[in-house]
């Protein structure tokens, strides 16, 4: 009783009210004091405010969410709104990115071999290899062998002995980090390697320090030889920057072998801890050329975590690996793309290669994601492609980890069944795999999912995959996970309670400030 008393927990939450009271005690007296004018006054700004939002240059499922609430609280909407735009942490994090962009551009260079070789092998899939390479920097590789793993616990029998192999370094960035069975394991090969002069890094979203972990873990960490790094520490303040999180799944060792997918280091990912039935996610191991873009990645976000920019290191030292084993001949492996989001730099990455997927779909597009909260032109490609011919199947989870998106899931379904999408949900829990596949030529995996925080609020991570051999395991993956899973109808949309289909209705209004 005394921890949750004087926790941190119970002073970040009664802070946070002190100042959203403070905003609504604002919007109160002002109202009273200047009932005659003042409201008057906050409608006209309301609605300068409401031209300013609609010739901004951002989503429309984004403008019409801050419409509704300026328009509808002239007042504290107005306010909202104006102390959202004016937080300078946003633009000094967003500033620091773009210096440390500018700064390891050189680290990715194209090799012109590959990208004449995907122009002969798959011409259809250079225009979006083009955006990646050209204005994302992120190169396409061959040279580069993808395992794929179907199930958390597949893939974490094959990591502890992967990382025992590390001879160099490990380097692990993850959303969530929870003590139990899977951590405490991984944790224990850390601590030995680290005491055996192989250099370990640990970077984790600064939630798990609210949640899962004590405040001073990353000292804890140190004090058995481990390098550890928050990113985004919680605080109790209101601020849009708390908004951002690293939602990043990546984890490399040795610059040789590079893993990422759905997978975070807690034991229901492995179904080791029982939470909401079955936990369906997967993984990709990827060996090669193409660790290197990961390994980028990586040390970049940790240089976002470093106060001093003078203390980053030189990443040369971690890219000149040569490879751990001869690497299949340039093209056989198919062509991997690595590649992040950032929703700091105005350009939504992992939304436009979903949508570039969906338009060039031909003859089935096949779905996984966890939640399916969808922006306009999300809605009306995978309406298209369902128009058009495209067999367009979509697994979500039948038991929820949060039911106010599951509300919001289903408010989608009817629109989306019409136009001949099908709609499973899997039956024996929850799926947390982000996983597209198109035509047995691309496919992506990662932390990605189909809804606005993923696609604009969040740090992200994936890999782009054409003409890999790894496809085909993805897709009996998924029809093997079909299997399990039940068909939505009309019917069975309609049939679901009046409060839950009036709640996410409600809460559509919103979905993307939430």
């Amino acid at each position: 009783m005394l921890r949750l008393v004087f926790g941190r927990t119970t002073f970040f939450v009664l802070f946070t009210l002190l100042q959203a009271a403070v905003l609504v005690w604002i919007y109160l007296w002002l109202d009273n004091k200047y009932r005659a004018y003042g409201y008057g006054l906050f409608n006209l700004v309301g609605a300068i405010l409401a031209v300013k939002i609609l010739n901004e240059k951002q989503n429309a499922s984004f403008k019409m969410a801050w419409l509704v609430v300026v328009l509808l609280f002239p007042v504290f909407g107005g306010l909202f709104y104006l102390f959202v735009q004016f937080q300078l942490e946003t633009k000094v994090l967003a500033a620091k990115i773009r210096d440390i962009d500018g700064r390891t551009g050189h680290y990715l260079v194209q090799s012109q071999a590959v990208y004449e070789e995907l122009e002969k092998k798959s011409p259809q899939s250079t225009n979006l290899c083009r955006y990646l390479g050209e204005r994302c920097r992120f190169p396409v590789y061959g040279r580069t062998h993808v395992r794929y793993y179907p199930l958390g616990e597949d893939f974490f029998a094959e990591l502890l002995p992967k990382l025992r192999e590390a001879e160099r370094f490990i380097f692990l960035e993850y959303f969530i980090i929870a003590p139990g069975v899977m951590w405490d394991s991984v944790l224990k090969i850390l601590e030995e390697k680290a005491a055996a002069g192989v250099e370990v890094r640990v970077l984790y979203d600064g939630m798990n320090s609210f949640s899962n972990l004590p405040h001073d873990y990353p000292k804890e960490l140190e004090a058995k030889g481990i390098r550890c790094r928050v990113f985004n520490p919680i605080r109790p303040a209101i601020s849009t920057s708390q908004n951002n999180r690293d939602h990043r799944k990546i984890l490399i060792i040795d610059g040789h072998k590079a893993y990422t997918g759905g997978l975070n280091l807690a034991d229901e990912y492995i179904n080791r801890k029982v939470r909401f039935g079955h936990w369906k996610d997967n993984a990709v191991e990827l060996q090669g050329d193409a660790v290197k873009s990961f390994t980028v990645m990586f040390l970049k976000m940790w240089d976002v975590c470093v106060r001093k920019l003078e203390y980053a290191c030189d990443y040369s030292l971690y890219l000149n690996v040569g490879t751990e084993a001869p690497i299949s001949v340039l093209g056989k492996e198919g062509f991997v793309i690595p590649f992040s989001d950032s929703p700091l730099d105005n350009e939504p990455v992992g939304h436009r290669v979903y949508l570039d997927i969906i338009y060039q779909a031909r003859k089935y597009l096949y779905i996984m994601t966890p939640y399916l909260i969808l922006d306009d032109d999300m809605s009306t490609a995978l309406n298209y492609a369902a128009r058009r011919g495209v067999d367009v199947v979509i697994v979500m989870p039948h038991i929820p980890d949060k039911k106010y998106a599951f509300m919001l899931a289903h408010t989608y379904y009817p629109e989306l069944i019409e136009a001949g999408v099908k709609i499973y949900e899997y039956l024996p829990g929850f799926v947390h795999s982000k996983t597209f596949l198109s035509d047995g030529e691309q496919a992506v995996v990662g932390s990605i999912n189909l809804d606005f925080r993923s696609q604009y609020l969040n740090f992200e991570s994936a890999v782009y995959l054409c003409q890999n051999p790894a496809i085909e395991e993805i897709r009996a993956d998924f029809e093997d996970t079909l299997k399990k899973c039940v068909r939505m109808t009309t019917e069975s949309c309609e049939a679901l309670p009046f409060v839950h289909r009036f709640l996410g209705s409600t809460l559509r209004l919103i979905a993307p400030l939430m």
